[in-house]
C-alpha cells in the first residue's frame, strides 16, 4: 500500500549544477505513490544550451522515474517553458510514461484539478523571452551563491535553511507584484475551466492559497526550496518541504492578496505549521 495517492513534482531543473538530485530521490523513495505527475521543468534545456552538468544523482532520478513507471505507477510529464521541445509529442506515450500539455486529475474525493506548468499565464516568459532566459541566469547565480551560504552556515553551526532567492523576490516589490499577477491569472483560468483547483509550478515559489474559489496549489521546485505537492489516500492534498527541519523552517512571507483585485487572504506554504504541511530533515 503505497504511502500516498499521488506525487507532483515541478522544476527538477535536471542537467544543471543547482539540481538536488539527492533531495529529490531521498523524497521519492520516501512517498512510493500510484500516480507520478512531473508538471514541467524536470529538463533543464535552457541551462544545457550554455553548459550540461549531468551527475550521477540526476542519472539516477531519471532511472527512478522509469522503475516507478515500469511498477504500475501512472507516470505523466506536463512539459514546461524550459523543456518545451516535448510539447510537440503531447499525447504520445514513451514506454509508460505519458506525455500531456495539461492535464486534469481526479483526487479520491472527487476534487478535480487542473495540472499545468504556468509559463503560459508568466507575460514575461510569454512575449519577452530573452528578458526571461536573462532572468533565468540571473537566478541560477543567486542559487550557486546560495550553495555557498550554506556550507559557510553549516560550517558556522547555523540552524535551518536560509534561500537568497527566496529573499530576494521577498524583498523587491515587483517579484511581489509579479507572483500575485500570476497567481491570480492562473486562478482565473482555473475557475473558467469549472476545476476546483489547480496544480503548477514555474514560478518557483511554494504555495497553497484559495483564490477566486479556486485550490491554488504550486509544488515549488527542486533547485532551491525542494518541495512537492503528495495527494494521501483520501483526497487531502498536503504541501511537503524536504531536507528542511520544521523547527527551524522559516514560513515564506504571507502577502496580502486582498490588495488586489479578486484575490483573497491565502494561506501560504509554512513548513512549521501544525497541518497542512510537512518538512522531513534526511
Amino acid at each position: 500500500m503505497p504511502q500516498v495517492r499521488s506525487v507532483f513534482i515541478s522544476d527538477v531543473h535536471l542537467g544543471t549544477r543547482a539540481c538536488q538530485a539527492d533531495r529529490l530521490l531521498d523524497f521519492l523513495r520516501e512517498h512510493p505513490s500510484d500516480y507520478l505527475y512531473m508538471v514541467g521543468d524536470i529538463v533543464d534545456f535552457w541551462a544545457m544550451n550554455r553548459g550540461i552538468h549531468w551527475s550521477v544523482a540526476q542519472n539516477t532520478v531519471v532511472q527512478k522515474v522509469l522503475r516507478r513507471a515500469r511498477g504500475g505507477c501512472k507516470v505523466f510529464f506536463i512539459p514546461g517553458n524550459h523543456d518545451e521541445a516535448l510539447r510537440e509529442y503531447s499525447g504520445i506515450a514513451f514506454g509508460d510514461i505519458r506525455v500531456e500539455a495539461e492535464w486534469m486529475h481526479e483526487a479520491a474525493d472527487g476534487r478535480r484539478y487542473w495540472l499545468v506548468h504556468g509559463d503560459e499565464y508568466d507575460q514575461v516568459t510569454r512575449h519577452h523571452r530573452w528578458v526571461a532566459v536573462l532572468g533565468d541566469v540571473g537566478y541560477n547565480t543567486l542559487v550557486r551563491i546560495n550553495l555557498w551560504l550554506s556550507r559557510v552556515r553549516r560550517l558556522l553551526r547555523r540552524p535551518g535553511y536560509w534561500s537568497l532567492a527566496g529573499y530576494a523576490k521577498q524583498k523587491v516589490k515587483r517579484a511581489v507584484n509579479f507572483i500575485f499577477d500570476f497567481e491570480a491569472s492562473i486562478a482565473h483560468a482555473t475557475h473558467r475551466k469549472g476545476a476546483d483547483g489547480v496544480i503548477c509550478g514555474h514560478i518557483h515559489w511554494a504555495a497553497d492559497a484559495q483564490i477566486e474559489g479556486v485550490r491554488y496549489l504550486n509544488c515549488g521546485d527542486w533547485v532551491d526550496s525542494c518541495t512537492a505537492i503528495v495527494e494521501h489516500l483520501d483526497g487531502r492534498m498536503e504541501m511537503v518541504r524536504w531536507g528542511v527541519p520544521r523547527a527551524y523552517g522559516a514560513a515564506q512571507p504571507v502577502f496580502d492578496r486582498a490588495d488586489l483585485p479578486g484575490l483573497a487572504t491565502a494561506r501560504v506554504a509554512d513548513p512549521a505549521a501544525p497541518s497542512g504541511i510537512s518538512g522531513r530533515m534526511p
